[in-house]
């Protein structure tokens, strides 16, 4: 898989509690934006981000930032 599915053109904004989280990077999960291990045989693995704090969070919907798991805007240019 040379591209990751896009689930949504926009960032899901979520206010996360303290812990670990698996981002799904591929787009194919039906738990968005988490990783529910549907990239199996993509070649692509999830990014995990820990938060320190409780905080809110722009989760890439497009799968396409080159801010890793947080969104840059890159979704208005597709």
């Amino acid at each position: 898989m040379a591209n990751p599915e896009i689930p949504q053109k926009m960032p899901y904004v979520i206010e996360c509690e303290p812990g670990t989280y698996a981002w799904c990077a591929c787009g194919k999960s039906e738990n968005q934006p988490y990783c529910d291990g549907s990239h199996g045989g993509t070649g692509m693995i999830p990014i995990v981000e820990k938060i320190e704090e409780k905080t809110t969070v722009a989760w890439c919907g497009c799968k396409h930032s080159k801010n890793g798991a947080r969104c840059d805007g890159s979704h208005a240019q597709l």
